[in-house]
């Protein structure tokens, strides 16, 4: 009877095995994807999602902490969509059907949409015309099953009015070709200790670029690294700057920052970590986003992906270096 039950589960074992393969690491595998990442305004965000919601055949399935831009709202019209809107915005959408908003106290702070349950774009953008010609912002379009299946349990939940709670996320960690991308959503995942997680492992670097930056753990983490001798250099958005800001405190350790130099908002959650992890998404670093807001975050260990959010981070931070904001 044991070696009946040894084979039995060895057997259900390589057969989970074969519907989900997981890398020798723990993430599941995943082949024939592809991960995009675009900058706000320069590459016209508002209109790549217009342009993804026009490509789908079945499905499209948003939570969008704001809606207003036309292009996106025309797409969406004579499609077969649902979409989840902060209560705060709502009125904000005309003529719109299958809407649903969050009507609870914290925010429904996400910025994504699930195309044909195969395609995801994530990330700090808001399509709003602001979001979309002058605050500086940055999407992801993963085309991933496993990804996209996250994102959709997400948005199911929210659309039955399930807000600031549910399940894990289904696939924390998958290697998308090789490419390892963790995915969470707060609070349920507690992003705020990932984030902490993947500063910790700084050899070499860490620069961030944030909206709001009220987390007292992440700021202690970076000054953790900076005492150990790793470069930190962080803007911050300066419409932000109020008593619960991390500024005056990591400017007291002698780390590195600066105060974003645009009239528009620096919208970016984004924090790179030896020029070869990234962290995006709607998630930002405050208390708020942590434990009581509807947010997401991505991981993606690649440096390729890195470089082109360090190329945005050097041309941010020169902006704001240049302008003499610190």
């Amino acid at each position: 009877m044991i070696y009946l039950g040894y084979i039995l589960t060895l057997a259900v074992t390589l057969f989970l095995g074969l519907l989900y393969p997981v890398s020798p690491g723990g993430s599941v595998v995943e082949d024939g994807t592809q991960i995009d990442v675009y900058f706000c305004p320069d590459d016209l965000c508002g209109r790549r999602m217009s342009e993804l919601i026009e490509s789908s055949n079945e499905s499209v399935d948003c939570a969008l902490y704001d809606l207003e831009l036309e292009n996106v709202m025309s797409a969406l019209d004579g499609k077969n969509y649902r979409l989840v809107v902060d209560k705060k915005n709502i009125g904000d959408i005309d003529g719109l059907s299958y809407v649903k908003n969050d009507n609870t106290w914290q925010l429904m702070h996400n910025k994504f949409c699930v195309i044909d349950e195969k395609i995801t774009i994530t990330g700090s953008f808001n399509p709003t015309v602001r979001g979309d010609t002058k605050n500086n912002n940055n999407i992801v379009i993963i085309r991933s099953k496993y990804i996209s299946e996250n994102y959709l349990d997400e948005f199911e939940e929210l659309y039955s009015g399930v807000f600031g709670s549910g399940d894990n996320a289904k696939y924390p960690a998958v290697s998308l070709d090789g490419i390892v991308v963790e995915n969470y959503f707060c609070p349920e995942d507690l992003c705020g200790d990932h984030v902490i997680d993947v500063i910790m492992q700084a050899n070499r670097s860490v620069d961030f670029m944030t909206f709001s930056f009220t987390h007292d753990g992440i700021g202690e983490a970076l000054i953790d690294k900076h005492n150990d001798g790793i470069m930190i250099r962080g803007v911050f958005e300066k419409s932000q700057n109020n008593e619960w800001c991390e500024y005056d405190k990591l400017k007291d350790e002698g780390i590195d920052i600066t105060w974003d130099g645009s009239k528009y908002n620096m919208h970016n959650k984004v924090f790179i970590i030896d020029d070869s992890i990234v962290v995006t998404g709607s998630f930002n670093p405050s208390k708020s986003g942590d434990e009581k807001n509807d947010e997401n975050i991505l991981i993606i260990h690649d440096a390729q992906i890195a470089g082109e959010y360090k190329s945005e981070f050097e041309m941010i931070w020169k902006s704001a270096i240049g302008s003499g904001a610190v």
